[in-house]
């Protein structure tokens, strides 16, 4: 078994994928010409992104969607880079709100943390030293 997708439901999936090509640098992989459903490329493991129209198909009872939620949802998505720093300014520059600044965690790393117009709440981090 291995991890291969995750999928965010959100309001619109062309908004969600252009807010990461431009905050995150991360390119477009898939876009459905519905416009329902998008995938970034993220390498082995998927970043996906579907409206809330599948995801009402999928789940008729409902379900908590991440914009709905004053308060993030308790799940993260985390992105690797080199300068925490610079990445979390881009980010909210492209109008992601900002929860955490940069900080130098005990362990080594320096974190931040963002929460997305659709919002998901993206950790920055350096990767984790050996």
């Amino acid at each position: 078994m291995k991890l291969g997708y995750t999928i965010v439901y959100v309001a619109d999936v062309p908004t969600s994928i252009g807010f990461f090509e431009t905050a995150f640098d991360i390119p477009r992989k898939f876009l459905h010409e519905s416009g329902m459903y998008g995938e970034l490329d993220t390498g082995e493991t998927t970043l996906s992104f579907a409206n809330h129209a599948l995801g009402k198909m999928h789940f008729p009872a409902g379900y908590v969607a991440a914009d709905a939620s004053a308060l993030p949802l308790g799940m993260e998505v985390a992105l690797v880079t080199e300068d925490v720093a610079a990445a979390h300014l881009k980010a909210v520059a492209a109008g992601a709100s900002s929860l955490c600044e940069p900080e130098s965690k005990p362990w080594g790393q320096v974190v931040s943390y963002v929460r997305c117009p659709d919002g998901l709440l993206v950790e920055l981090c350096t990767p984790v030293s050996a």
